[in-house]
């Protein structure tokens, strides 16, 4: 089993409104597990969580995500302009035992 963490360091006043941008959007996916907003650490944080049985199924993801589906374009369309809410980001991949 694989674990992703996709970390944004947001904006100040954004953090928020990207967790829930980012749980509208994903909570309709098999592989989401949760979206994390910081209680300590760094300020602004937000943190998506996705699990997948092993790296070919996170690449897979990705190419299905490039697919021109009817889903696919509306997520788009809620997604867009997203960037403007944070600054930087990274992404954590962890195999669990």
């Amino acid at each position: 089993m694989i674990i992703i963490h996709d970390i944004f360091i947001c904006k100040p006043g954004n953090a928020s409104k990207l967790a829930k941008l980012f749980k509208e959007v994903m909570s309709g996916q098999k592989e989401f597990v949760n979206i994390m907003t910081d209680m300590s650490g760094q300020y602004n944080k937000v943190v998506c969580v996705t699990q997948f049985e092993s790296l070919t199924a996170f690449d897979q993801s990705w190419e299905k995500m490039k697919e021109e589906t009817e889903e696919n374009k509306k997520m788009a369309e809620k997604m867009k302009g997203y960037h403007e809410l944070y600054l930087t980001g990274s992404r954590e991949i962890y195999k669990t035992w």
